[in-house]
């Protein structure tokens, strides 16, 4: 967990150059949580409404953005 911890501290940083590192390293650590997470309610039979519903999002955008993660 510090891993994440330093990580959500360096995202804080007055030093714009460690902050927006940060901030990648955060979207690229949230993308991959987030296919993950898809794929797995997926494997449990969940649909796309379902998962759209959860994150908040249409159901055809989640569907562009993890179907072909499928193939």
């Amino acid at each position: 967990m510090t891993d994440t911890t330093d990580l959500a501290a360096s995202a804080a940083s007055p030093d714009p150059a460690v902050g927006l590192r940060a901030v990648r390293a955060l979207r690229r650590l949230l993308e991959r949580l987030e296919t993950v997470q898809v794929e797995n309610a997926r494997n449990q039979g969940w649909s796309w409404q379902a998962i759209a519903d959860e994150l908040e999002v249409s159901r055809q955008a989640v569907h562009q953005k993890h179907n072909r993660k499928r193939r």
